[in-house]
């Protein structure tokens, strides 16, 4: 555990900011587009996804801005879930996330990565380079907090400069003959299971939105910041993404799209040049590394959290004199490792898109259930639009569940099987008399 009177660095707006922009921006953005144009060809219902998904991020960042001003503690929704419904239900959470949650997301940032440096110099080893990635940044966030700071508010600098300068020579460039108006038969696009089966390609894309409220306890005055902190980064992220999209379909014929991971890379050819969309590939390649810095600096607080609740993990609770989850991020690491030597890109995204939702999807509900429970709770923050937006984040969500689970069976499986897992390791845990109520109780 922490050594009495160990300094611990508190995590500022703007570095909180940064954290959630960097969790955001990342592997979906750059890779995801080629997936959903396989089913979807209309324009205005591409373009409509990505407005959707971030109508679905800014209504949970609003909800989870409530939790995380009332319950300001690290540990996500390992934390709310505990408090809200069950402990039991709060270790599947933790569980989730931390063998899917942030290990898979942040192999599939390290994969993509590995594969644009791949595009730009063929000599490459996609997989090598991945590895290397995680060992080194994993090395860098074990130096100090301030230290993982710092490099965290660099990059997500350079990765909003680059996708600005990326955005306005799109917009300068010739157009493709792709129509974005909405007639009758794109309006009923949106209605189809290929239109809600997008959506987690899209809401893995938004997924960093509640990054922030992992480290609640580490955040500079949590009641005040937090809410600030989801709300502006989300804002940030949903204008950059739907502007960006719109260059990629504008500036890229569908047919090279369709089907294809490095979308960055193509865009980039079709806007600059084959020499200059090299560079901006690199570039792109690059920016994936404030991807999964921002990942293994968020998971392991989930982890740790566990290991602090729950004696049979105590081992993972314990800190450094600096105050950092040494063993939790090393434990995250080593999963992300396993997850880029063994795992396929897309199945990957589905199984952990469909995981990751479901958990959200509980954590907003629970939003409702601890109003009714516990009204007297101190709210320094109130969800804005309550009870609208909560309910609006539930209806989008499940029906995207419910289509995920109709169209894509076995990926679905794999992530109920996965939480049917956590449930049995968490039975185990109390069969043999090793645990006790969360600390947040």
């Amino acid at each position: 555990m922490t050594q009495p009177g160990a300094p611990i660095y508190k995590i500022g707006f703007y570095t909180g900011v940064a954290i959630v922009v960097a969790n955001m921006v990342g592997t979906g953005v750059f890779t995801s587009l080629g997936f959903q144009v396989l089913g979807t060809r209309s324009g205005f219902a591409l373009l409509m996804l990505w407005l959707v998904g971030g109508l679905i991020a800014l209504c949970g960042a609003l909800c989870y801005g409530e939790l995380a001003a009332a319950l300001p503690r690290s540990g996500g929704e390992y934390h709310y879930l505990s408090r809200i419904y069950h402990p039991a239900v709060g270790f599947l959470s933790g569980w989730v996330s931390a063998t899917v949650g942030f290990a898979a997301p942040t192999a599939l940032a390290a994969i993509a990565l590995g594969q644009y440096a791949e595009s730009v110099w063929p000599e490459v080893h996609a997989n090598l380079l991945s590895l290397l990635v995680v060992v080194v940044i994993t090395a860098v966030h074990l130096i100090s907090s301030r230290a993982g700071s710092r490099f965290q508010v660099v990059v997500t600098v350079l990765k909003v400069a680059l996708l600005t300068l990326f955005i306005g020579a799109g917009l300068l460039a010739e157009a493709q003959p792709l129509r974005f108006a909405p007639a009758a038969p794109d309006w009923r696009e949106l209605l189809t299971p290929s239109f809600a089966v997008s959506l987690i390609y899209v809401s893995y894309a938004y997924s960093g939105w509640n990054a922030a409220v992992y480290m609640a306890g580490e955040v500079e005055q949590p009641q005040r910041n937090l809410p600030r902190i989801l709300l502006t980064g989300t804002l940030l992220v949903a204008l950059l993404y739907v502007v960006l999209n719109y260059v990629f379909l504008r500036t890229t014929p569908l047919d090279s799209l369709a089907g294809q991971l490095e979308i960055g890379f193509l865009a980039a050819n079709q806007i600059f040049g084959v020499y200059i969309g090299q560079f901006m590939g690199a570039g792109i390649a690059l920016l994936l590394v404030s991807t999964v810095s921002s990942m293994i600096f968020a998971g392991p607080r989930i982890i740790q959290t566990m290991g602090e609740d729950l004696p049979a993990l105590r081992w993972l609770a314990h800190r450094s004199r600096r105050g950092l989850p040494v063993r939790a991020t090393l434990f995250q690491s080593l999963l992300t490792v396993v997850f880029i030597v063994s795992g396929t890109f897309q199945q990957v995204l589905l199984y952990a898109g469909f995981v990751l939702n479901l958990f959200t999807f509980l954590t907003v509900l629970g939003l409702f259930v601890l109003r009714v429970r516990q009204p007297e709770l101190p709210r320094p923050y109130r969800t804005w639009g309550y009870p609208v937006t909560p309910l609006v984040f539930l209806l989008l969500n499940g029906w995207t569940l419910v289509f995920l689970l109709r169209d894509k069976p076995m990926e679905s499986l794999l992530g109920l099987g996965t939480v049917l897992a956590g449930l049995l390791v968490y039975a185990l845990v109390v069969a043999l008399g090793r645990t006790g109520a969360p600390a947040s109780q």
